[in-house]
């Protein structure tokens, strides 16, 4: 008698949503992938590409000694999408894997829209289809999905506000002043962008921004960062020199000239071209007028022309902990599975490997056995045992090696072996995973 293989939902193909359905679709399993975009937007996405990203260098440290450089190469070992994608269009940035952010999506979009046993619906879902579906909608979900998850999960959802940094065209930053350098001369040099200020242009700026007009928040909203996302005009608050020891930090960048700036704005490459420039940290509340006129006096900046200027938009994520299984299943509802931002894990890689993880199980389930568990020592298992260590006010995290299974090491390490160590142990035990995936009919 044939196997039966029961089909799987997935709403939303963001890289939770999209990575979720390459790997119910590479295991057999067939998919449902709704998307409302392009049709409805969101706040933040500007088109209706599957996958899409607000900046180029989302995907963070390259480096296995990094957290989030392990996860990546973890999701390389599983065969992930967004690996496969991130990899084929990465531009140059250091330390860091950077992406063109259209081919980027279009990578992604043509594998499942061409692949046989995916079926893309354009269209908003207000309710929860029947079946094994798996939410993925993002922490940017439409008011009536929200609505309707409140409704499922039984609470009020929590949220932050999450912010976007502007984007300049290169052929108006003034070349005389700005010059290319990456931090410790780390890339090929001509990674970054660089707009030196000594300290009387830095303390100008710095008055300027910190009295600068921002965008309100509604009336039901309160001002709420998620830290690594925090508005430039927020940080800077904290005190004078809080962003010149952060993301304007001169520390590692020589002057053409020689010696140290007293600050420095850093851009990024936000194509392969190198047609426009991210400004690194620089997200902002800031109404579009005052970014015009505030970071217009940042020198080599004092006439840039801003293809997008910096925003701000609400996130929600639901209370993992309190409402999810060790399997992304919602509880008292074993069809329904959570993945991406919206289940509580921040950033575009976590979210990219929650829905490797997600559609793992999913394919489990579609089949009728019992999901795999992940190694507790992997970057993966990691994340699970955040989203199910229910303490206090749950807040969503990136991935950090203080959420990893301490080694069992007795003698202390240096910072970098100890990571090295955490890295090695997490191939080991995904290799073994692999096999164990294998075994079950599951890779």
């Amino acid at each position: 008698m044939a196997e039966i293989i029961k089909q799987v939902n997935i709403i939303g193909a963001g890289l939770a949503g999209s990575e979720a359905a390459y790997q119910l679709a590479r295991r057999g399993v067939p998919v449902r992938l709704y998307e409302m975009r392009p049709g409805k937007l969101t706040p933040a996405h500007k088109g209706g590409g599957f996958a899409e990203l607000v900046c180029s260098n989302s995907l963070r440290a390259a480096q296995i000694t990094n957290a989030v450089g392990l996860l990546k190469e973890e999701m390389r070992q599983l065969d992930s999408l967004v690996m496969q994608a991130a990899d084929a269009t990465s531009v140059p940035a250091g330390a860091a894997l950077a992406v063109d952010r259209e081919q980027f999506s279009a990578y992604i979009e043509q594998e499942l829209r061409n692949h046989p046993l995916v079926t893309v619906c354009e269209e908003e879902v207000t309710a929860i289809p029947e079946g094994l579906t798996i939410i993925a909608a993002g922490p940017l979900a439409s008011p009536a999905l929200s609505e309707v998850i409140a409704d499922l999960c039984g609470e009020e959802h929590l949220f932050f506000h999450d912010a976007i940094a502007p984007i300049i065209d290169a052929a108006s930053i003034d070349m005389n002043t700005a010059f290319y350098a990456s931090r410790y001369g780390k890339g090929d040099g001509y990674d970054y962008l660089n707009c030196p200020m000594n300290k009387e242009q830095y303390q100008q700026f710095y008055q300027q921004l910190v009295t600068a007009e921002v965008t309100p928040l509604h009336h039901f909203e309160q001002e709420k960062h998620f830290a690594g996302c925090m508005p430039i005009e927020s940080m800077a608050r904290y005190g004078e020199d809080a962003i010149r020891f952060g993301p304007m930090k001169p520390v590692g960048l020589e002057l053409p000239g020689g010696g140290e700036a007293y600050a420095v704005v850093q851009l990024r490459k936000e194509n392969k071209q190198g047609s426009a420039y991210n400004m690194v940290g620089f997200q902002t509340r800031l109404r579009q007028g005052e970014q015009r006129r505030v970071f217009h006096m940042i020198p080599g900046l004092e006439q840039a022309e801003f293809l997008r200027y910096g925003s701000m938009h609400r996130n929600t994520y639901i209370n993992a902990p309190k409402l999810l299984d060790s399997s992304m299943r919602l509880h008292g509802h074993p069809n329904i599975l959570f993945a991406g931002q919206i289940s509580g894990v921040e950033g575009y890689v976590e979210s990219a490997s929650s829905g490797l993880m997600t559609g793992i199980f999913a394919a489990a389930l579609a089949r009728d056995i019992e999901p795999p568990s992940f190694p507790d020592t992997t970057a993966h298992g990691a994340l699970l045992r955040f989203l199910q260590a229910g303490c206090g006010n749950f807040q969503p995290s990136n991935i950090n090696f203080g959420l990893f299974v301490p080694l069992s090491e007795k003698t202390k390490l240096k910072k970098k072996d100890k990571y090295a160590k955490y890295a090695q142990r997490a191939l080991e035990a995904i290799a073994l995973f692999k096999d164990q995936l294998a075994q079950e009919d599951l890779y």
